[in-house]
């Protein structure tokens, strides 16, 4: 059985309405009053063929011949200027629109729950807000005001028309009745295809933004092929769904000129026929043949601009399925300010599923006091990096509290914690551009002499000193021209001068060689001074210092206690140590 058609949205005509046209009011008014002029003008020259034909021609009639040329040289003109206007005022509008639309698109996804992003791909973001805001251009643009303008130019040319020959009209009206049908059919028919459309090129643009992140992986195993077929495949994917919507609108084309074509000839033969009965003149007849015309053409380039339409609403439900998605911020219980931070964070009882009915972690329960140091380690898996993105706001716990100062975290505004907060990951993500404006990534106001105090602090100054450019060394894409040790230095910089209450140091030190992670450890240990800090360490002998370590297995604290102390009980974290360390 075939999947029901989604009709068109009313949120998404609601949405169109409200913040696209309505706040451009003024704009699509003036485009309208230009269209009435510009089409009021277009119907000047067939109605003055009539005058040419009967009374210029017939008559010899050289002074309404000169005022013909005059007045069709003036609604030439009107149609000229107005026609540049409605271009240049509306096609730059839209393109505007479309800037706008982007921005608030990605303004609305960066505000989005981590949970968001662990399913849905960068590059498939990417496409959604790069492209599927490009058809919604038509709403402000020519598009719509075309499709006023046609539709009155076809009301207006069916009254001349009327007014000609009541019985030709009859003839017109039945072909183009049955085009109007059988077009509501189509379009409603390709509004899930170009809908459908916008998420296969999200799917092949974010296939193809990771092969091209990933493509020292794709060499190193040999498998260029295989991305190409797996890229072609979506490629062709995109030319299916293209051809079955070029297939539909070029039907609608060719039945529209089909459905026309027997109108004209039926108008042939009867038009001939009542010139012959002396029941029309041929000034009539040419008249009628060209206002036949002016309906036509409004008609079939409304079957275009509905296509045009239809595209723009397809794109504004994919931005609705975005839109209407909750923020971080959006959440009714986060309303607690925090006051001075003391840093003091509480687990109790936590219990966190990433899947329903399977716990991750399992009755968490401990205290991290204010410029303390607690240590997380155990098993890949257990659930390190579950409590630390816990501990930083990235997740909320199904059962249980997280507490800092006391406060429930789960009710804290976000941006009032996250102001106090640093992260240091693994593999942390350095952005395309300069060491330095890495480094001042998290607080861009810093001056030079604390950054300074930063580089120095992380050992960044050791190999930046050996670039020409030195802090202003541009390092490539996720920080490529740097080793992994470097990566990790610069990372810490910008932890230390973004001075945060409450740090995060997910393997800090595991990119970093012998050499470097003597130099790194020296830093931590005054990035971490009067901070409540969590460390998840594979490396054990970077938190002998520790002020509590927690071993975690299958979700939940298996020992908790001092280095020294646990070495003692010779339970999980002694095997884990003395293992290390025949290594």
């Amino acid at each position: 059985m075939s999947k029901p058609k989604k009709k068109m949205s009313l949120g998404s005509v609601k949405h169109a309405f409200k913040n696209i046209i309505w706040p451009r009011k003024k704009l699509v008014f003036i485009g309208i009053v230009l269209i009435l002029f510009n089409r009021a003008a277009g119907l000047v020259l067939p109605g003055s063929t009539k005058y040419l034909i009967d009374n210029v021609i017939a008559e010899s009639n050289m002074n309404m011949l000169k005022w013909l040329v005059i007045i069709v040289g003036i609604a030439l003109l009107i149609q000229s200027v107005t026609s540049f206007s409605l271009t240049r005022l509306l096609s730059v509008e839209a393109q505007h629109l479309i800037s706008v639309l982007r921005s608030q698109m990605q303004q609305h996804i960066i505000y989005l729950p981590l949970r968001f992003f662990d399913n849905t791909k960068s590059g498939e973001l990417v496409s959604r807000i790069m492209s599927d805001v490009e058809g919604v251009r038509n709403l402000v643009g020519t598009g719509l005001v075309q499709l006023f303008g046609g539709v009155l130019t076809a009301i207006a040319s069916l009254f001349l028309l009327i007014s000609i020959s009541p019985m030709m009209t009859l003839y017109t009206i039945v072909p183009l009745l049955i085009f109007a049908v059988i077009s509501l059919k189509a379009f409603g028919y390709i509004r899930p295809i170009f809908r459908n459309r916008g998420q296969i090129n999200a799917e092949v643009t974010g296939r193809l933004t990771e092969s091209l992140a990933g493509i020292r992986v794709i060499k190193g195993f040999n498998a260029e092929k295989h991305e190409i077929n797996t890229f072609a495949q979506g490629v062709d994917r995109v030319f299916q769904n293209v051809k079955t919507t070029l297939t539909t609108t070029s039907f609608v084309t060719s039945l529209a000129t089909l459905l026309m074509g027997i109108a004209s000839i039926t108008i042939m033969g009867v038009g001939g026929s009542m010139i012959m009965k002396g029941e029309m003149t041929v000034g009539d007849f040419f008249a009628f043949t060209l206002y036949l015309g002016f309906l036509i053409a409004p008609i079939v380039q409304m079957s275009n601009i509905g296509s045009q339409l239809t595209e723009a609403f397809a794109g504004l439900d994919r931005m609705e399925e975005i839109l209407t998605l909750n923020k971080e911020e959006d959440d009714p219980n986060r309303t607690e300010n925090l006051g001075k931070l003391t840093g003091h964070v509480d687990f109790e009882n936590v219990v966190f599923s990433y899947e329903e009915g399977k716990e991750v972690l399992r009755n968490i329960s401990f205290s991290a006091p204010p410029g303390s140091v607690t240590a997380l380690v155990g098993s890949s898996g257990s659930g390190k990096t579950t409590i630390a993105g816990l501990a930083a706001s990235f997740l909320t716990p199904e059962k249980g509290t997280v507490k800092i100062d006391g406060v429930d975290l789960a009710t804290v505004k976000i941006n009032d914690y996250r102001q106090h907060l640093g992260v240091v990951l693994q593999d942390d993500f350095l952005f395309e551009g300069t060491i330095r404006e890495n480094i001042l990534f998290g607080r861009p106001d810093a001056s030079e002499s604390e950054v300074l105090e930063a580089v120095a602090a992380a050992h960044v100054k050791e190999f930046t000193d050996r670039f020409d450019d030195g802090l202003e060394t541009r390092i490539g894409e996720r920080g490529i021209k740097l080793s992994g040790g470097q990566r990790q230095r610069v990372a810490i910089a910008r932890a230390i001068l973004a001075d945060p209450k409450i740090l995060i140091l997910d393997e800090a030190t595991s990119n970093l060689d012998t050499e470097s992670e003597r130099y790194i450890q020296s830093s931590l240990d005054g990035l971490m001074g009067g901070r409540t800090t969590f460390v998840i360490a594979h490396r054990l002998s970077t938190i002998r210092k520790a002020d509590q370590i927690l071993v975690i297995e299958d979700g939940e604290i298996v020992e908790r206690g001092k280095h020294d102390e646990l070495i003692k009980k010779e339970g999980r974290y002694f095997q884990l140590y003395t293992y290390q360390a025949r290594i």
